[in-house]
């Protein structure tokens, strides 16, 4: 049939036939409906026919932009996701791409400005966010798709203030991996998710803070690698749930830049891990007596029920004593991400 006999057929004009026949005009389902009369073939057919050459085409062109930023992913730390088991390496760039952008829940690369350093308020103002967004942004992806995994009720503060004394002796017992896992349980309970995630290339992160719809979600790093650090931040990142009314993110750096001077939110959660790993007045007195042998630490711990080497990192912070000193006391962390 000529594209003329069919235009007489249809009642249209030449060349509107001719435009649907070389794709230039699309299918609309009141077309469909005069091809069904015309030809005898379904106008559902019709429309078939034209979603599926519409999307092929809208592949044809999403490719092309995938080809066009390949580049885009040596930007981020492809291989540690890789050995995470959190991204599969595409057998092109473009491929690599698309994976990590489903990984995202991102469009595209412009998505990606737009969601972490248009939005993302709470971490712009981070030097370590602001020297790596990709990294920082791809470890806290991470956590967030690790915290969608547990169900949990609302957050209680009260609750989660009595977890936090519950947990405090704990910090003296081992295997970690097991300690690790009661803990997370226990805060469960108090509506907080905790989640371990490695550190990435290009993140140097002790840890993050964050609240996901409903569920607060504390996020740590296997940066450091002795129980005093590790236990420190985790009340740390504690402090920053319960500081205040306004739920607030926040992202902790391994070391403040150079010349930066910790903010007034830093400090309270600071003080808040210290003083309820070591209470205050408690802390002061022993202070005060000027003895800092590897035994009166030992004793000291022991009364407080905390590891002997949260004693030593709280003198070390405040300079009693120097790095190097007394470092056999603190416990060395195996991750499971380090076997």
């Amino acid at each position: 049939m000529s594209q003329s006999e069919l235009a007489r057929r249809m009642a249209r004009p030449v060349k509107t036939i001719n435009e649907i026949i070389n794709g230039k005009a699309a299918i609309t389902s009141e077309t469909a409906i005069q091809l069904e009369r015309a030809l005898g073939i379904s106008a559902r057919f019709w429309t078939g026919v034209e979603a599926s050459y519409r999307d092929r085409l809208a592949q044809r062109e999403a490719q092309r932009e995938l080809e066009a930023n390949a580049i885009w992913v040596d930007e981020f730390p492809i291989a540690d996701l890789v050995k995470g088991n959190q991204l599969q390496r595409g057998s092109s760039k473009a491929e690599t791409l698309a994976n990590l952008l489903s990984y995202l829940g991102l469009s595209s690369p412009v998505a990606f400005d737009r969601q972490w350093l248009g939005s993302a308020a709470a971490f712009r103002s981070s030097p370590t966010f602001l020297a790596s967004p990709k990294a920082v942004a791809v470890w806290l992806r991470w956590g967030e798709r690790e915290a969608a995994k547990v169900d949990i009720p609302a957050f209680d503060a009260q609750r989660f203030r009595e977890v936090l004394q519950e947990i405090r002796p704990l910090t003296r017992r081992v295997p970690f991996n097991q300690i690790f896992e009661r803990v997370k349980d226990m805060c469960a309970t108090a509506g907080v998710v905790v989640v371990l995630v490695p550190e990435l290339a290009g993140t140097h992160l002790n840890g993050a803070t964050r609240w996901l719809g409903s569920k607060a979600v504390i996020q740590l790093s296997n940066r450091h690698k002795s129980d005093d650090q590790f236990w420190f931040t985790f009340f740390h990142e504690a402090g920053h749930l319960l500081s205040g009314s306004r739920r607030q993110d926040f992202l902790d750096p391994a070391e403040p830049e150079a010349g930066e001077a910790r903010d007034t939110d830093e400090e309270a959660a600071d003080r808040f891990a210290r003083d309820i790993l070591l209470p205050r007045a408690d802390y002061e007195s022993f202070v005060q007596r000027g003895d800092f042998s590897a035994t009166a630490i030992r004793t000291f711990a022991d009364y407080q029920k905390v590891a002997p080497g949260i004693v030593v990192g709280q003198l070390q912070r405040d300079k009693w004593l120097l790095p190097q000193q007394l470092r056999h006391l603190k416990k060395p962390i195996h991750f499971p991400a380090d076997r």
